[in-house]
């Protein structure tokens, strides 16, 4: 079978309409996700686009293509719907929308490259409904753009080593691509983009030696012409390089490579230090349902090793792979970049390899990631359920409707799988998934009012602010998606900094408080002679930290 460009069109549509779902009611995602949408939108409204800020304070952590991206969505909403647009998630979404519609079919176009029209959609259709892709494609993140640029680079260097097995040159214009989608990425997130930009050509030429490989051909590498080849990429990322250097005075370099990107190697930031073998330890729910069927591949793939196809798709997933568990740092989406060529290699197993048999340690093994992939399955399926049923005390129709769809196909898909019949279970496995992830999204996380900690307070404040620019000051509530949604003149302050500030701006401030701050609050505030009024409250659970939260609404008498 060979793809056309209408199977690609329909890859996009389909990834662009199962994406949709809960892209506008769902709240913005703490803690990283409203820091992305508050910095472009302030980007936006100061037209500093070189000079990236979250409130009064850089965000020196990577460069300004994301940002620029976000920005230039929503201005073009901006200019549709007005700008009350600003405070809404979705125009910030929109890159990662568009970038997930486009790297699925680039995924099917590779796949069926190396192994044929069968093997991309299927591979296609594994990474369209894995769970971490389908998470990513959702936020206002720089992880679904940064994959598409990654699949860029991938696509250009598949095209050169389609060259070298053919005996034939590889054009200009792949090589001017290569370096290119090399600059775009250096703008996205720096130096992590050389990592298979550079790491796949190295790995693929370390390859042909270990099999003795002869051939008088170009290397992948050179045939991007790296003689001058890292002018052009250069040329992409030096002028704002240069621009952010001389704003911030080095502190730019300092804090996103040294602090940032070299930081994450010896130690880790943020909690997220983990063990070496993290990424291979959550796999098994990152890529579900994929998983159990790419654990499950592994024996083909490793019978058909010296085949030039797999030796590609293994230099693209194992320096990548590599560098992201030896760092201390660790989060699952540094891995997403191998993702695609994780489901190539699968789609291949169960299209075009013959079922290798396991040894009895091989089935052991087999058997035990099995349940842990059932398990998982089935917990994604009655999650909604559960939740809905554990915060809000409440059950959904339109959340039951979705359970028993998924349930029966999840349960199908266990009974296929202990006969053996690897693609019908996959097939009914990636119904249960379409159809619980559309439920999670339009059902029961719009539902969860528990957590919706920020959208709450923020309409509460919107709604009792006494001048069109009022302030509020938050001291018990630090998440960046209340500032998102309350706007840049939230300040975030201790009970004592709360009293003074709402002491000196009495006209247009309110400060929001948790119950168990509210004494400190008003001991501090009293030698000011200033006395509150609260005008509502609202409980939750804040789901960053797991803390309960009873916060009053207060503004000056």
């Amino acid at each position: 079978m060979t793809l056309t460009l209408r199977h690609y069109i329909f890859l996009g549509l389909m990834t662009f309409i199962l994406a949709l779902p809960g892209r506008m009611s769902l709240p913005p995602l703490d803690r990283d996700e409203p820091r992305y949408m508050e910095a472009s939108e302030q980007m936006l409204l100061s037209h500093n686009y070189v000079d990236v800020r979250f409130q009064d304070k850089p965000r020196y952590l990577q460069p300004a293509g994301i940002y620029w991206l976000e920005s230039a969505s929503t201005a073009l909403a901006e200019d549709m719907f007005g700008p009350d647009v600003l405070r809404e998630t979705w125009p910030y979404r929109i890159p990662s929308l568009i970038a997930a519609s486009v790297a699925v079919p680039l995924t099917a176009w590779i796949g069926s490259t190396l192994f044929g029209g069968i093997t991309g959609l299927l591979a296609a259709s594994l990474l369209m409904v894995s769970t971490l892709f389908v998470a990513e494609s959702r936020m206002a993140t720089i992880d679904t753009v940064l994959l598409l640029d990654i699949l860029t680079v991938q696509a250009a260097l598949l095209r050169a080593f389609k060259d070298r097995e053919n005996a034939r040159p590889t054009p200009l214009k792949i090589a001017l691509l290569y370096w290119l989608a090399c600059g775009v990425g250096l703008m996205l997130k720096g130096p992590v983009v050389l990592i298979p930009a550079l790491g796949t050509p190295l790995a693929f030429w370390l390859s042909a030696r270990f099999t003795k490989e002869r051939s008088t051909q170009p290397s992948l590498f050179k045939r991007m012409r790296p003689s001058w080849g890292w002018l052009l990429m250069l040329v992409v990322v030096l002028p704002w390089c240069i621009a952010i250097n001389t704003l911030s005075h080095g502190q730019f370099f300092s804090l996103a490579v040294g602090h940032n990107f070299l930081g994450k190697v010896g130690h880790a930031q943020e909690s997220h230090g983990l063990f070496p073998g993290y990424h291979l330890a959550v796999f098994a729910i990152a890529f579900w349902p994929g998983s159990l069927f790419a654990a499950l591949a592994l024996p083909a793939i490793w019978r058909h090793r010296a085949l030039p196809e797999v030796r590609f798709l293994l230099s693209w997933i194992l320096p990548h792979w590599l560098v992201f568990e030896l760092i201390a740092t660790k989060l699952p989406h540094y891995v997403l970049p191998t993702y695609p060529a994780i489901a190539i290699l699968t789609a291949a197993s169960l299209t075009l390899w013959q079922r290798e048999k396991l040894s009895r340690i091989g089935v052991v093994l087999a058997g035990l990631y099995g349940a842990v992939w059932a398990a998982i399955g089935l917990a994604f399926c009655a999650a909604g359920t559960i939740l809905l049923a554990h915060l809000e005390h409440k059950l959904s129709i339109r959340v039951l409707i979705g359970f028993s769809g998924a349930f029966p196909l999840m349960l199908l898909a266990i009974w296929f799988i202990l006969k053996h019949e690897r693609r019908q279970a996959l097939f009914c496995v990636m119904g249960a998934a379409i159809l619980t992830q559309a439920g999670l999204f339009l059902a029961v996380i719009p539902n969860l009012q528990t957590i919706r900690l920020a959208p709450r307070a923020a309409e509460l404040f919107h709604t009792v602010q006494p001048c069109a620019d009022s302030t509020l000051i938050s001291t018990s509530y630090s998440e960046p998606s209340l500032v998102f949604l309350s706007g840049p003149n939230t300040q975030l302050l201790g009970p004592q900094p709360a009293a003074r500030y709402l002491a000196e701006h009495k006209q247009c401030s309110l400060v929001l408080i948790d119950h168990k701050d509210e004494a400190a609050f008003r001991q501090a505030l009293a030698p000011t002679g200033t006395d509150i009024t609260e005008y509502g409250r609202i409980t939750g659970l804040n789901y960053s930290n797991g803390h309960h939260l009873d916060l009053g609404l207060f503004a000056p008498r």
